[in-house]
Formats: C-alpha cells, structure tokens, sequence
C-alpha cells in the first residue's frame, strides 16, 4: 500500500469511527430518555424544562462530534494531499535544517558536496568552517553578501593546502554579521536525495538514506 492510500484509508476510518460514536451517543440517548419517561414518579413527573435541557444537551453533543467528523475529513484531505507533495520528491535533491555533510566520490570523479545556509536576515559576509570527525577544521570559506533566505553552497572536497580530504562525514559551521559586524542569525542546512516516503504519527516522513529521515515540513529547498 502507497503512502497516499495509507492516508486516505486512515482518513476514512477516522470518519466511520466518529459516525458510529455519533450513532451510539444518540441510541443511548433516546433509551435513557424512554426509560426516564416510562419511570417517571407519577405525583411528581419531568417538566418540560428537564425534558428540553436534556434535549438540547444531546443537540450540542450532536453539534461536536459533526464538527469533528468536518475537521477529521479536512485533516484527511490534507495528509492525502501531503502524501502526494512528498511521493513526487521521490529521487529529488533537497535541503533540510542540518550541520552533517557526506564527502564522497560522484559523477567523474569529483568530490561535490552540496549543503546550504538559512538566513533570517540580510548579511553582509558568511564564514563557512568545515570540520573533521576530530573537531579540526579542514576548510574555510569567505562569502560574500548573502540576502534573507535559502542559499545553496557547495564543496569541493578540498582543504585549505587544496589537498583532497578523505571520504566521510564532515561538520558545517556557518556564521554570518552584517554591515555593522554584529551577528545575524543563519542556520546550516544539509543535503539528502529522497529514497522513499512515509506516514507517521508525526506526519509525512522523508528518507534521505544516510542523511536520515526528516518530515515534509523540514524541507527548506528542492534543488
């Protein structure tokens, strides 16, 4: 079963359980008002008034649980919908908020790693270190101005002497300042290529292999 047919199976079940417990709330109702009328202290019988709260009391009850049946069909529509959005980044590049980065050999030989930097402010420079597994840092890049937003970066593998790192996992540290060197807040943001999709009481998850999983809502950029 695909992941949008495990959302809309979920959506329905969610809805028939909510009418069942809706059928069941006035079933039990009408019995308890039957049994009331039929039992009733003849010198001393219900009012109208016992009667009309009553009724009213299962009116409001009515009134929420077919407001929740709404609500329950709208959040099914939704995770179907966000089934859909994450099944078509099947096999696509993206960025989510992360500080790990993977060297490894890819297409001709070379050694491109993709990551990225989330900006919540215009900065006027970015210094990116990448460190080692031992917490050296093995390169350092100048940037230039950078506007507010998602920006894509890439390395090339290499060190400050231009020397080939070895295959690995490496660690991004991005700072930024703006024209008044005071620091603006920015965030790394790590690549991963999406395998499989999948739903979770957390919501739509994405598998980016060894990157990890991620929901939809941690995508900051499709590349």
């Amino acid at each position: 079963m695909t992941t949008v047919q495990s959302a809309t199976a979920a959506a329905a079940q969610n809805i028939a359980a909510t009418q069942n417990l809706l059928a069941d709330t006035q079933e039990r109702f009408l019995t308890l008002l039957i049994t009331q009328l039929q039992n009733q202290d003849p010198l001393n019988p219900m009012d109208n008034d016992q009667i009309t709260s009553q009724v009213a009391q299962l009116s409001t009850v009515t009134g929420i649980n077919q407001l929740n049946q709404t609500l329950l069909a709208l959040s099914g529509q939704l995770d179907v919908s966000q089934s859909m959005q994450a099944a078509g980044l099947i096999g696509k590049e993206i960025l989510v908020p992360g500080a790990d980065i993977r060297v490894g050999t890819g297409e001709e030989g070379t050694q491109i790693t993709h990551f990225g930097m989330e900006l919540l402010s215009d900065a006027a420079g970015v210094k990116v270190n990448i460190l080692d597994g031992s917490g050296k840092v093995v390169r350092s890049m100048e940037l230039d101005a950078h506007s507010a937003g998602v920006h894509s970066l890439q390395w090339d593998g290499k060190d400050n002497a231009g020397v080939t790192v070895p295959d690995g996992r490496y660690t991004v540290q991005v700072t930024a300042f703006d024209a008044h060197e005071a620091p603006v807040s920015v965030g790394a943001l790590t690549s991963g290529r999406v395998s499989s999709v999948a739903s979770s009481t957390n919501g739509v998850t994405l598998d980016l292999g060894l990157a990890g999983s991620f929901l939809l809502a941690d995508v900051r950029k499709i590349m």
